[in-house]
């Protein structure tokens, strides 16, 4: 019985050390993100630097390098540098997919591991992870709610950019109403601005004496419409339904505010789960490669507390 326990007790040791050794196995990765130039990539920063605090602090021997950068120029100068310095993972939510797909070429061709987060890459084939949320979805999922909310009624769009990121929730967003009886009255581009949302709702606000709800691609324009709607004191608009999970849109949905009672994710916490995965390729020698996407979850009074962080400056 003794030589059994000495045996078990051995084999313990032997795992204990095994396991502290791949725990402080030195592996570096570089996160190359964009500057917090608006609200949603101000909760990127700031996801991923809450990241990598957690998950240097698992991993002894984990050296996460973050970098920002203002514009795709800049982004692709710093992958140089960041190469330069070494790295075995490099995540990266790229400016402009065109415009970074060589700069990240040329990182994946020195034998570098690569995940994109959000923006799929020209040549989908660099990347061995792709990280990102559910555009498509986000639309129909926002557009479901209101049909099924709605019932029947008068809605006007406010859209985002003309990139792909946008006619992927317009196609969501049409396809569930398709058929239904919410009448679309106008659509505009708000170029994700607040202040570029207000104005298109000024004019919506104008143009049509009677509004049911408002969607709009995006919190920040979310945030423009509703102080449209205020100053023009227009009672006949039930909802504004937005997306993306900023954090004073999760807090009016559960405070119960009528007018913003439900949102859709499209979290900039998708970059943690980014590196969280990446790490895991390393440290947990679990398969990671190929195509993570996220969930466009409906957030209600009744969850939003899981998807509020206060912190966040999104």
């Amino acid at each position: 019985m003794k030589k059994i326990l000495l045996g078990a007790v051995c084999a313990a040791a032997l795992f204990g050390t095994a396991a502290q050794a791949q725990e402080e196995k030195k592996v570096t990765i570089a996160v190359s993100i964009p500057a917090a130039d608006h609200g949603w990539t101000g909760g990127v920063v700031y996801h991923a630097e809450r990241a990598k605090a957690v998950l240097e602090k698992s991993h002894p021997g984990l050296k996460i390098v973050i970098k920002t950068s203002p514009d795709g120029a800049s982004q692709a100068n710093a992958l140089e540098d960041l190469t330069t310095q070494g790295m075995d993972a490099l995540v990266t939510l790229p400016h402009n997919s065109d415009e970074l797909t060589d700069p990240i070429r040329q990182v994946k061709d020195k034998g570098i591991f690569v995940t994109v987060v959000d923006r799929a890459l020209s040549d989908q084939s660099i990347q061995d992870l792709y990280v990102a949320g559910n555009n498509e979805e986000l639309g129909r999922v926002a557009g479901q709610y209101l049909k099924d909310t709605l019932g029947k009624g008068d809605v006007v769009v406010i859209r985002g950019l003309p990139i792909v990121i946008d006619e992927e929730r317009q196609k969501g967003f049409d396809g569930a109403v398709a058929g239904s009886d919410i009448k679309v009255l106008d659509k505009q581009f708000g170029n994700w601005s607040r202040d570029d949302a207000f104005k298109v709702m000024q004019d919506y606000l104008v143009k049509y004496p009677k509004i049911d709800a408002v969607w709009t691609q995006d919190d920040d324009m979310s945030v423009g419409a509703l102080e449209a709607i205020q100053q023009a004191k227009r009672t006949d608009i039930k909802m504004v339904v937005g997306g993306a999970g900023m954090k004073e849109m999760i807090k009016k949905v559960a405070d119960g505010d009528a007018m913003v009672p439900v949102d859709v994710l499209y979290p900039p916490a998708m970059i943690a789960t980014a590196m969280e995965l990446t790490v895991a390729n390393f440290y947990d020698q679990v398969p990671v490669r190929g195509r993570y996407i996220l969930d466009a979850t409906l957030v209600t009074k009744d969850n939003a507390q899981e998807f509020y962080f206060p912190d966040s400056p999104y």
